[in-house]
């Protein structure tokens, strides 16, 4: 167990350094860690991912137990068979499928325990309202890069037009969060800002 361990953080680091040489955005250290411990503490077994990207978060996710099974949706051809061969490379083919299409064109008729949305930050809301349906009823959907290089929090600083169009996209889906009268939603200060949401208990 050591040895695959030593090995699967060998291609992790690798997959790592093949973001960064090809400007790939995967999630930060500190998120996935927070996931992956979410993971384990909510006893999560379906999760459904969209922005596969190069399969690290999804390959990250899988290996946090051999119970998890996850669908992870990427609309980028060139990103999507990249991620066929890093989750090969780790054996994960029978714990991840792979969908390449854009997520809101995609219907699913299972439901699943956790939720991951990390793809176009300006279809946030979209995405959100296009998944929602598939979450379980005691579910929760993550959503990452909600700080945005802390950007989100000096606006002003910013002189590109279209970047300030991004940034004001996020705000409207945190604000989109806080008013949701289905969800709740806790935003926690890791990585590059996550939100956890979940279903309102009902007591009707």
């Amino acid at each position: 167990m050591v040895g695959i361990n030593i090995l699967h953080n060998k291609y992790l680091n690798e997959l790592k350094t093949y973001a960064e040489a090809y400007s790939i955005p995967i999630i930060q250290i500190d998120s996935i860690e927070y996931i992956k411990k979410y993971i384990k503490d909510n006893n999560i077994k379906s999760i459904l991912e969209i922005g596969t990207a190069i399969g690290y978060s999804s390959i990250c996710m899988a290996l946090v137990n051999d119970k998890i099974n996850i669908v992870s949706i990427e609309k980028d051809e060139k990103r999507y068979l990249q991620a066929i061969k890093n989750i090969k490379k780790f054996f994960l083919e029978d714990k991840i499928t792979l969908i390449y299409s854009d997520a809101l064109d995609v219907k699913l008729e299972q439901k699943f325990d956790l939720i991951f949305i990390d793809a176009a930050k300006s279809k946030y809301i979209d995405f959100f309202n296009h998944c929602k349906k598939q979450l379980k009823d005691n579910g929760t959907i993550i959503t990452d890069n909600i700080s945005f290089h802390d950007l989100i929090e000096s606006k002003e600083e910013i002189k590109n037009k279209n970047l300030r169009k991004l940034v004001d996209k996020i705000k409207n889906y945190i604000d989109f969060l806080k008013n949701n009268n289905e969800f709740i939603t806790e935003f926690i200060n890791v990585g590059d800002g996550l939100a956890i949401t979940r279903k309102k208990v009902s007591y009707d």
